[in-house]
């Protein structure tokens, strides 16, 4: 521990994301070269949560009631299936580790009027410490909230840096997309501030439907989706919710898409196949983001999450979008079935070094704070020296075993 940034420092990035599939690991090895970060990809994996705990956090989130008891075994169960993945993670991905840095479990946004009043995600960092012996950098949404941001998407502080480059180099504003439970884009432009928010649903409503409809988990390789047609008498009622028309910045999650925004949308009309509701909740993902993008210009596309498998979305969003280029984040180096893991690693590491983890243009704080609580492991807790000046950059070195 206490290892200089300047010579890499391995992280463990852990996160589950808002369609609770389970816990997305990745280990990076970062260090600062001047002003530039460079973060070299070591491997990721995707733990499935226990089926019993993954049931019982879909039970407790919105519309449905969950009593302090529930919260507080929920937090333990969580706490103990991240501290077992961040074991697995040092041993099969890093050999040997840092930091351990954790997003944790998202249960409630508290949004209300436009402002996010709170945040809470589940997963007790004291036993990763306790599992793994490393210090552990967890609670890293909550600073930002209570300097009156948002909180999310956090994907803009690697975004800003990785794509600032990118953007210099086209002229022409970038976006990041996230298509996880809910989509968000990072749109960075040479010429003006970095700006960063949830555009509405994905996987989230694909998700209930698809376990509404068929049992299913998802729709598998979008095959319910691609076997039916958008009905846009129910597209136009989703599309009317105020939340897509409500100014940036400005975040969302299942506290509000969800089974009661579905049936709402759904009342009084004539029954819709099965096939006909994923096509128009994936029709829906695809024109709200498009038309987000399209507001603030953007010509290029970068694309991660687990939305990124199904090709049934892919296709709709390369027809809402006509006149942009649409890549994955794998095309520029970032594997993008661990990118929100990645980002975590790097938002421990900013913390570790004493650098703000966000943008505030992109949340709404009132300016840059770093993130998070640091919860010591077997060892003293010796934190490095700051890094002289600030980063700006962000540069992916090839990963691991790839060269």
């Amino acid at each position: 521990m206490g290892k200089s940034a300047s010579h890499g420092f391995r992280v463990i990035g852990l996160i589950s994301g808002t369609s609770l599939d389970g816990i997305d690991v990745a280990a990076a090895d970062l260090h600062a070269e001047d002003d530039t970060v460079v973060l070299t990809p070591l491997g990721e994996l995707e733990i499935p949560y226990p089926e019993p705990l993954r049931e019982a956090l879909l039970a407790a989130l919105p519309p449905n009631p969950c009593t302090a008891g529930e919260l507080t075994r929920l937090d333990t169960g969580v706490g103990q299936a991240f501290a077992d993945a961040a074991a697995r993670g040092a041993e099969e991905l890093a050999g040997t580790a840092d930091l351990v840095a954790s997003l944790g479990q998202t249960v409630f946004h508290w949004v209300a009027d436009g402002r996010v009043r709170g945040t809470l995600q589940l997963g007790q960092p004291a036993w990763i410490a306790e599992r793994t012996g490393l210090p552990v950098c967890a609670d890293l949404r909550a600073r930002d909230v209570a300097a009156g941001g948002h909180g999310a998407p956090l994907a803009s502080t690697l975004d800003h840096l990785w794509l600032r480059g990118l953007a210099e180099d086209t002229g022409r504003p970038v976006a990041a997309l996230n298509l996880g439970g809910i989509a968000n884009i990072t749109v960075v432009a040479e010429d003006r501030p970095v700006i960063a928010y949830d555009t509405g649903p994905a996987n989230a409503l694909l998700d209930l439907a698809a376990h509404r409809v068929r049992g299913q988990r998802s729709d598998v390789d979008g095959k319910l989706a691609l076997g039916g047609s958008v009905r846009r008498d129910l597209l136009g009622r989703l599309q009317a919710d105020p939340y897509f028309a409500a100014p940036p910045p400005k975040s969302t999650g299942k506290e509000h898409f969800n089974a009661d925004f579905l049936d709402t949308a759904l009342a009084g009309l004539d029954p819709v196949e099965p096939g006909d509701l994923l096509a128009t909740l994936t029709e829906l993902t695809a024109v709200t983001v498009a038309d987000q993008c399209r507001r603030h210009g953007v010509t290029t596309v970068i694309a991660s999450g687990g939305g990124v498998a199904n090709p049934a979305l892919m296709a709709a969003l390369v027809r809402a979008l006509p006149s942009a280029v649409v890549k994955t984040s794998d095309d520029l180096g970032l594997p993008g079935a661990g990118k929100e893991a990645y980002l975590t690693a790097l938002l421990g590491w900013l913390t570790w070094c004493g650098v703000p983890g966000t943008v505030p243009s992109a949340t709404g704080a009132r300016g840059p704070r770093v993130l998070g609580a640091l919860v010591p492991g077997a060892g003293p807790l010796i934190l490095p020296a700051p890094l002289g000046g600030s980063v700006t950059r962000l540069r992916v070195a090839e990963k691991a075993g790839e060269r």
